[in-house]
């Protein structure tokens, strides 16, 4: 993992948990468990650290909601 691609899981971490109410710890376990940090945040990392924070928030949301339904 390169350093930008670990920065910008560690700021977009931090924008989720401001926007939810939770701690950055309690977003990254989550989003652990569901593993949007391995298989969408880093594989489509090119594309979304393009876009704004509320647009990537929303698409985690979006992410989460398909894996609960999946699960």
């Amino acid at each position: 993992m390169t350093k930008d691609i670990f920065e910008f899981l560690v700021y977009m971490i931090h924008a989720c948990a401001n926007k939810w109410g939770k701690t950055p710890t309690e977003v990254y376990n989550l989003l652990k468990e569901k593993k949007a940090l391995t298989n969408y945040l880093i594989p489509h990392y090119d594309v979304l650290h393009t876009q704004g924070t509320n647009f990537v928030v929303a698409d985690i949301e979006e992410y989460l909601a398909i894996r609960e339904k999946t699960a």
